[in-house]
């Protein structure tokens, strides 16, 4: 009895460890950025223009706007939760194929982009880049595109203006989702600082939604993606499964490109 007793302690021992070191790590395990320097060079094979924007708090947002020749409207990307903007800017710039210019900033942390992070932030920095894209393009040709961590982005700035539409590839229903998956055993929720709670800010959103989802994507499960959909309130809604389809490898399936082209036209 005395040897159980010990055991049981020292898991709980360890059990504790654990969920400290998430909850002080936590920032590092959800946002991977990797820096630029600020006189680093972008290239692409799409007409472009590099931005900065100033917020309120004195962080500098630095962003690409790729232009198309002939151009519907806006697509406003929010990516991923890894790289920069020489990686997301390769990804994004083909979507002027199809004839969408294209707006995508990083985050605070992420390439030349200054300032400390928060998920309040988060949502204010998206507000700031749809309110200098309105200078420019009427709110009926923007898009709202999010990505993985950039779903729940593109959802809470969905919730609270009017576009077009919003498209999600590899949407979660909320970040705290997608941790209790990852760690079942641990209590997540009363140590993870960001809850990005798509299914709420989702109630709030009233123009198409449409979801990519791979049925192998194990980074955030397509489980997760389906309860998003399910959750949306109007009937105007469509998800795509990608079958076979992964977290990062959505783009070498053609049926996404050609579901999407539906989509954008």
């Amino acid at each position: 009895m005395q040897k159980l007793k010990r055991l049981v302690l020292y898991g709980l021992i360890l059990l504790a460890l654990i969920t400290t070191m998430l909850y002080l790590l936590q920032e590092r395990l959800i946002f991977l950025p990797t820096k630029l320097p600020q006189d680093y060079a972008y290239t692409f094979n799409v007409e472009f223009e590099e931005l900065f924007l100033e917020t309120s708090d004195g962080a500098r947002l630095n962003a690409l706007h790729f232009y198309a020749d002939n151009p519907k409207g806006l697509i406003l990307y929010f990516h991923g939760n890894a790289g920069d903007l020489s990686r997301w800017g390769e990804i994004v710039s083909r979507f002027t194929d199809f004839n969408y210019d294209v707006l995508v900033m990083d985050y605070r942390t992420y390439g030349k982009s200054t300032g400390k992070i928060s998920e309040k932030v988060l949502y204010d920095d998206a507000k700031l880049f749809y309110e200098h894209a309105l200078k420019n393009y009427d709110e009926s040709e923007l898009i709202i595109y999010g990505r993985s961590l950039g779903t729940g982005i593109a959802t809470n700035l969905a919730s609270t203006s009017s576009p077009k539409m919003l498209v999600l590839e590899t949407p979660f229903y909320s970040l705290m989702d997608v941790a209790s998956e990852r760690f079942p055993y641990l209590p997540t929720k009363h140590f993870l600082k960001y809850k990005i709670p798509s299914f709420e800010h989702v109630q709030d959103v009233e123009v198409p939604i449409y979801i990519f989802h791979g049925t192998e994507d194990e980074v955030v499960s397509y489980e997760s993606g389906r309860k998003l959909f399910e959750a949306i309130p109007h009937s105007n809604k469509r998800m795509f499964t990608i079958e076979n389809g992964a977290h990062n490898n959505l783009s070498e399936f053609d049926e996404y490109w050609d579901k999407l082209k539906i989509v954008l036209d």
